[in-house]
């Protein structure tokens, strides 16, 4: 990148209580080791000098040799002015949307905003305009096996009476990040569309080939049938089985590490072929949560159409704990509150006062990402912290044996703490009065003697 940083000013067009939250935020990066010229040129100033005061090992290691890891920062401060109008200062270090990283679980949360914009156009437009009320998250779905290796469901044993919907999917696919549901929502969507959808709204970045079910190219692109029903059994929406004709433009192959596991656990010598997985850059992973963070702020085309109660839901279960959700009902020993909270992911596994994340992480091959907007309605703090990093010493990619609890997660921690310290003490010429406007966090009902789920597919 030529500049140092950008810096986006977006207009309200209305009245400043009736956004989501407000306020500024903070910076990383890299240094006070050695640093290039060239990464000089091409990083934050700011986020350099706040990396540079690192002082966990962890952190350092990583700081020294940034490459080796992969490392991708953004840091976005929000500032307003007196009429509440904000600001958006975003500060890159090592950003480059050519550098591949799996985004892993990442791609739960663009699938999870299609499925809501979905079912409100379904519901709201042209022919199928007549299910109105009928049609919604709430609603009860069932998906058919339609192609060999397709999984037929029925029932949701972690939803209030066993009823699957949409709604109950994205819950899953946000709390602690579990498979199945992106499965899901897979299939409702379909491969084709959702490739299309994301690159019409300016997310060129996108490429989603794959199901997390070990499926072949082929099968990833056939996806199930889909059912909806009223409260009578009666169905009232079918998706026919899809199928994408669709070819995919790949770039120069993507290989990684030394060795790998093939899918005989066999140990083979040479790189990993990452070029046809799943990938989003961090960049387009941020746009897509601002977008809905602050869908009035964030350019017309960037955002997805969906109702606000849709988006408030969709803020809650991005930001809402396990030890408060009722269903699913998570082991809270397991599942902690910074369970998928990997700037703040301490030992004592709880959140500071006031604090809310609303993100989404991913971790798989060695690769560990989150990309999140932080709100302090304490101190009065608003930020967004993105950063992806690749931490598999011995080089052999897919043996599940990575360097994650010895130098990934305490990087990011130590990386949350140095942007979120930042802020606390950052000038700013307006400090708003944050607030999580429409959102109704639930709490955990004491007397629910259900037992509770300690493992999961995540």
């Amino acid at each position: 990148m030529r500049h140092q940083f950008k810096t986006t000013v977006c207009k309200v067009t209305r009245d400043f209580s009736q956004s989501l939250l407000p306020t500024g935020v903070l910076l990383l990066m890299l240094v006070g080791f050695a640093i290039s010229i060239r990464a000089q040129s091409k990083n934050s100033s700011l986020l350099v000098s706040i990396l540079s005061q690192a002082n966990t090992g962890p952190a350092q290691q990583v700081l020294k040799d940034p490459d080796t890891y992969r490392l991708q920062i953004i840091y976005t401060q929000i500032d307003r002015n007196k009429k509440g109008q904000p600001t958006f200062t975003h500060h890159r270090y090592l950003v480059d949307p050519n550098k591949y990283f799996n985004p892993a679980s990442m791609v739960k949360m663009p699938l999870a905003f299609l499925a809501m914009e979905k079912l409100h156009e379904l519901s709201n437009s042209g022919k199928h305009q007549s299910l109105g009320l009928g049609l919604n998250r709430d609603t009860r779905v069932a998906f058919d096996s339609s192609y060999p290796q397709q999984v037929a469901m029925r029932k949701e044993a972690s939803a209030p009476g066993e009823i699957p919907t949409i709604g109950h999917l994205i819950k899953r696919a946000f709390l602690i990040s579990e498979n199945d549901p992106y499965n899901r929502l897979y299939q409702f969507m379909g491969q084709g569309p959702t490739n299309q959808l994301l690159q019409a709204k300016g997310y060129s970045s996108v490429r989603i080939t794959r199901q997390f079910m070990g499926f072949t190219e082929q099968q990833n692109r056939h996806t199930n049938a889909v059912r909806f029903y009223n409260a009578s059994g009666q169905e009232i929406y079918a998706q026919e089985p899809g199928f994408n004709r669709d070819s995919f433009s790949f770039p120069s192959p993507i290989l990684i590490g030394n060795a790998h596991i093939n899918r005989k656990e066999e140990l083979v010598q040479g790189p990993f072929d990452f070029t046809r997985h799943n990938s989003i850059s961090l960049e387009d992973m941020q746009k897509m949560l601002q977008a809905v963070v602050f869908p009035h702020w964030s350019p017309k085309q960037n955002r997805f159409n969906f109702s606000e109660s849709d988006r408030q839901f969709i803020l809650q279960y991005l930001s809402q704990y396990p030890s408060e959700t009722n269903y699913p009902k998570y082991d809270t020993a397991a599942f902690y509150d910074s369970y998928v909270k990997f700037f703040f992911q301490d030992s004592t596994h709880r959140m500071p006062s006031g604090v809310r994340v609303f993100n989404k992480v991913g971790w798989a091959y060695g690769f560990l990402t989150d990309v999140s907007y932080v709100v302090d309605t304490v101190n009065r703090v608003d930020y967004f912290l993105s950063a992806t990093l690749y931490v598999n010493s011995d080089g052999i990619v897919n043996d599940s044996k990575y360097d994650e609890e010895a130098v990934g997660f305490p990087f990011l921690r130590e990386l949350g703490r140095l942007i979120y310290n930042y802020e606390l003490t950052r000038q700013r010429d307006f400090k708003p009065a944050l607030h999580l406007q429409g959102i109704q966090y639930e709490k955990r009902n004491q007397a629910d003697n259900r037992p509770t789920i300690k493992e999961a597919d995540n």
